[in-house]
């Protein structure tokens, strides 16, 4: 008798707990469970409503990435002078192959030193840099800027913007 009044009190804890968990006003035994059936049956369309929306939002992103591939921007060279023997140089250009390898190259030709640099390589190459002069040597902005062009062009042809 004892056990059948223990399973009886853990069956209304139970069901107890569905309507708590549902928000359900029920108070029958059955209309509990038809509410948490109802429950689920909510809570797998929204689930199903979620991957949808994830799967078309990974599609967009997919064709995003698809035409940035295929997006040729041209060459893009701007050097500007800061001081006496500093330089401000900015560079953009479609990625692939060892650019910034080249452009450093080019600036050891030059007999300059990079002071600092920031470089991006996600979409397409990004490079501005400070650099200086070693040898308090003249060095003039337009041989700068055709230098790092020759070094880029060494890397594959491509559209050219200087400014």
């Amino acid at each position: 008798m004892a056990k059948k009044v223990q399973r009886r009190a853990a069956s209304r804890r139970k069901l107890q707990l569905l309507r708590t968990l549902t928000n359900s006003k029920s108070v029958t035994r059955r209309s509990i469970i038809l509410n948490v059936l109802l429950h689920f049956h909510k809570l797998k369309v929204k689930l199903e409503e979620i991957q949808r929306e994830y799967q078309n939002l990974m599609a967009i992103r997919n064709e995003y990435f698809n035409l940035l591939k295929h997006i040729q921007i041209p060459k893009e060279v701007k050097v500007e002078k800061l001081g006496e023997d500093q330089f401000v140089v900015k560079v953009r250009c479609n990625r692939g192959g060892d650019k910034l390898v080249s452009i450093v190259e080019a600036f050891e030709e030059l007999g300059l030193n990079v002071v600092r640099a920031r470089v991006c390589c996600n979409h397409f190459f990004a490079m501005e840099a400070i650099v200086v002069a070693q040898d308090q040597q003249t060095t003039k902005t337009k041989d700068v800027t055709q230098a790092i062009l020759k070094a880029i062009d060494k890397q594959g042809g491509e559209r050219i913007l200087v400014t």
